[in-house]
């Protein structure tokens, strides 16, 4: 049986999670430093932060309506987080919701801060599921060197088989960013046809160009978006 390094708690080899791919979301995005402010000025970081924050929730809300009801995590720093402790809380009003936390390697979390390991360690706490893609206790990732245990390709597995369990994506995923693990996890979800669901930067600083940099009003703008799991696109 392996455990997590940060929380403690088992993490099953992930060929031996069983899920209705049609009831099940995943998710991919940037890190916190994919957030540029609203207008490339720095007061207004916050409100930008909390705006994309409040559309992947809304993002999340939308997709439970539609029926969704499993909901996985990569457990990276950022997005993924943000998605986790959202579902979380609404477990609380609705036991139906399910959360998966897959990891790619089990000393992935080594380089996170201490802010993010603590929310990281509560999360896993309390997920339905904790699995990982690669079960080698001792392998980081990494260019293989002799005599290290390295692997280039934890990640790419982890995000491919979080697609391949899913029949939708939610993802925070800017334009350009063409190099990036969200890009690639993109582009693959296409290739099998899955349904995404994307906001960028671009919806975020038309929502406070509209709202102002108001959270509450952002909030209440956010409620009555149309449901972009029933559009056809």
């Amino acid at each position: 049986m392996l455990f997590s390094i940060d929380s403690g708690v088992p993490v099953l080899p992930a060929e031996s999670l069983e899920l209705s791919a049609e009831e099940t979301v995943c998710f991919t995005g940037h890190r916190e430093t994919g957030v540029i402010p609203y207008k490339g000025e720095p007061i207004y970081r916050n409100i930008t932060l909390r705006t994309v924050q409040l559309m992947l929730f809304r993002y999340i809300d939308m997709a439970v309506e539609y029926g969704y009801s499993s909901f996985i995590s990569g457990l990276a720093v950022g997005t993924d987080l943000w998605a986790a402790k959202y579902i979380l809380a609404k477990k609380h009003s609705d036991s139906s919701i399910r959360l998966i936390g897959v990891m790619p390697y089990l000393r992935h979390a080594e380089r996170f801060s201490s802010r993010y390991k603590e929310m990281l360690a509560d999360i896993e706490k309390s997920a339905d599921v904790l699995v990982t893609t690669n079960t080698d206790p001792g392998v980081i990732y990494g260019k293989s060197r002799s005599g290290e245990n390295m692997s280039p390709d934890v990640y790419r597995e982890r995000n491919y088989f979080m697609v391949d369990k899913s029949s939708a994506v939610i993802s925070y995923f800017n334009e350009g960013s063409f190099k990036s693990g969200t890009f690639q996890t993109l582009n693959y979800a296409a290739r099998q046809g899955k349904k995404i669901r994307r906001f960028g930067l671009e919806d975020v600083y038309a929502v406070i160009d509209e709202c102002g940099p108001d959270v509450e009003s952002i909030r209440r703008k956010l409620v009555f978006m149309e449901n972009v799991f029933e559009l056809p696109y």
